[in-house]
């Protein structure tokens, strides 16, 4: 196999050889599709270079507008052409060609008088979710690929990209419960329980943390026993605002929404949706747990349900606040924002409302 270094040498050594012999168009064969896709697996796994298709339709500059036509009869029948792509004599691109400059174009202009010059491009190595947030507001059926040195080395369609992404997103679900990307419904037990075994033993660690915040308060609960009823109904609660901040900053990171400096004014919004939300919520919970206490003749059943009221907002608000620090924190250290960070969030909720409800019946009922 050739290593990527002599691909390209030969990738650059045709386009030279193509700007001296002017009616040489590069046009993929069987042989050409082949090493594409050979060139295309030297590329990291979530690279544009993966996507990369054949270049089809590339010109020198001085091509005439009719020589070109003429060019593209024929291929039109068996390849879709979108574009002419104009490159000099070392590769590199120079401009593009619509189908629209062609047909109006003046018949013996050259391709360097009505090609766009500086055209939009994709790096070859740049991962894809880093390519999706720069083709955002770019939506063009085809995007030309380039190398390092600004050489055409391959095409690759909007479709494949956004399909790609798509898939992209839908593994998320997975990464955030420590599924691996790559496991799938045919891996074998063995392999998959190596992929997922070393989380459950996290997941078992961080759950120890959330029994450690209760065990602190046993004599609470020994005294008021009416809280472990509402100990699951609060974590439920709160955890499910986590879920539903941290799925809107994964979306927001993968589509590239979440701008730079965008992080803080986010928190903060997430801190007072889940203040909003508690309240609505608490109410309801706080006039549960004052209808049970009054019926198991509990004392002070009105403290009971405004214990389980400010828990309930507290609770809200930093389980919103932990849906969107835990994936910015783990891009921040290097990590993929969507590994496991349900369980990190998990924890985060457990620990902070279960410690709420049950310091503040400490504090509040005597």
């Amino acid at each position: 196999m050739n290593t990527a270094a002599e691909l390209a040498e030969e990738i650059r050594m045709r386009s030279v050889h193509a700007a001296a012999r002017k009616h040489e168009v590069f046009f993929p064969a069987g042989d050409e599709v082949r090493r594409t896709r050979v060139r295309n697996a030297l590329y990291e796994q979530d690279a544009i270079g993966r996507l990369m298709d054949p270049v089809i339709g590339a010109f020198t500059p001085e091509w005439s507008v009719d020589e070109t036509v003429e060019a593209l009869r024929e291929s039109v029948k068996r390849n879709l052409i979108t574009y002419v792509w104009v490159v000099d004599g070392e590769g590199r691109l120079a401009g593009i060609v619509t189908m629209r400059d062609l047909l109006f174009g003046a018949r013996h202009a050259t391709l360097a008088q009505v090609m766009a010059r500086d055209p939009f491009v994709l790096q070859a190595a740049m991962p894809l979710r880093e390519a999706m947030k720069q083709v955002l507001d770019r939506h063009y059926p085809v995007y030309p690929v380039v190398d390092a040195a600004g050489r055409l080395t391959g095409l690759v369609r909007g479709q494949a990209m956004f399909e790609a992404q798509a898939i992209e997103i839908t593994l998320q679900a997975g990464s955030m419960m420590g599924v691996e990307k790559e496991e799938r419904i045919a891996t074998p037990w063995y392999h998959s329980l190596k992929l997922r075994h070393p989380w459950l033993q996290l997941n078992l660690v961080t759950a120890f943390l959330a029994a450690a915040v209760v065990g602190l308060f046993q004599d609470t609960l020994d005294r008021l026993v009416i809280l472990a009823l509402f100990l699951p109904v609060l974590a439920g609660q709160s955890g499910n605002t986590g879920c539903q901040a941290l799925a809107v900053t994964l979306r927001g990171m993968t589509l590239g929404e979440l701008k730079p400096g965008a992080e803080r004014r986010m928190v903060s919004k997430e801190a007072w949706l889940g203040c909003v939300n508690g309240v609505g919520v608490g109410v309801a919970a706080g006039v549960g747990m004052f209808i049970t206490a009054a019926g198991q003749h509990q004392a002070r059943p009105f403290m009971l349900g405004f214990v389980v009221f400010l828990a309930m907002i507290g609770a809200c608000v930093a389980s919103g606040v932990s849906g969107a620090l835990v994936p910015l924190t783990l891009k921040r250290l290097g990590f993929d924002p969507a590994t496991a960070s349900s369980i990190f969030l998990t924890t985060a909720t457990d620990v902070v409302s279960m410690g709420m409800l049950l310091g503040l019946a400490t504090i509040l009922v005597r």
